[in-house]
């Protein structure tokens, strides 16, 4: 084990978090292909590799945002609009509410939002859809054949692209928001109908001035989960 190497590795892993606002800096297009090529070292089932991106920046970024956002404040619009697979269960239950609510009252009290502020909660939910002024965004497809095994693959595509940005000095926020409006994302990208949309990325650098940028969540740590199994083991 080489322990300069390991702490490396570990504090690029530990620095990554979901950063909901961005500096106007241009991403130069060769860094990105370079971190998706690094990227697509995932794992996949026998090297099905089942991911496809795409990347979009200036007037093509803000067609796509421009629509999606008229849609997504629209209340009548915005009906029509729904997600094609359940990324959240139909029901919740502890401790997945718990967490959900506490991020959530987390960076709506950075924000100064109190839980009467329905229409700037809105306002910054549609933030989702401008990437959160990032410079680049990045849709996430995949053909409809593929299973759940290739879905797996997947996510650790996503995570390394997330992992390879932060090493670059880039920020990233995954964004599964992005599914509501899977119909407007396939008509400006010219999807074919057997590609679904995953979900989308805003790309870029952070900009470390605005207070939401200073949330960081809290993880379930090794000891209090293994503690926890020891328990149910003995009863």
């Amino acid at each position: 084990m080489n322990p300069e190497v390991t702490k490396i590795v570990d504090d690029n892993i530990k620095s990554r978090r979901s950063i909901r606002a961005f500096l106007p800096t241009e991403v130069p297009k060769s860094l990105i292909l370079e971190l998706l090529d690094v990227a697509a070292r995932a794992p996949s089932g026998t090297n099905t590799q089942p991911w496809q991106v795409y990347v979009v920046t200036g007037a093509k970024k803000e067609a796509i945002s421009s629509e999606i956002v008229k849609t997504f404040m629209d209340p009548v619009a915005v009906k029509e609009h729904v997600e094609e697979y359940n990324y959240y269960p139909a029901k919740w239950i502890d401790p997945y509410i718990s967490r959900r609510r506490k991020v959530g009252f987390d960076l709506y009290g950075l924000l100064g939002l109190g839980k009467d502020d329905k229409e700037k909660m809105q306002l910054q939910h549609a933030r989702n859809y401008t990437f959160f002024d990032a410079p680049v965004g990045l849709f996430f497809t995949i053909d409809r054949v593929m299973q759940q095994g290739s879905w797996f693959d997947y996510g650790m595509f996503v995570q390394n692209v997330m992992l390879a940005a932060k090493a670059r000095g880039l920020d990233t926020c995954p964004q599964a928001a992005f599914t509501q409006f899977h119909k407007i994302i396939a008509k400006h990208l010219a999807l074919k109908p057997e590609q679904q949309v995953v979900c989308g990325m805003s790309l870029g650098y952070a900009d470390t001035s605005k207070i939401e940028n200073t949330l960081v969540t809290e993880r379930e740590s090794a000891a209090r989960s293994e503690e926890h199994t020891s328990e149910l083991q003995s009863h």
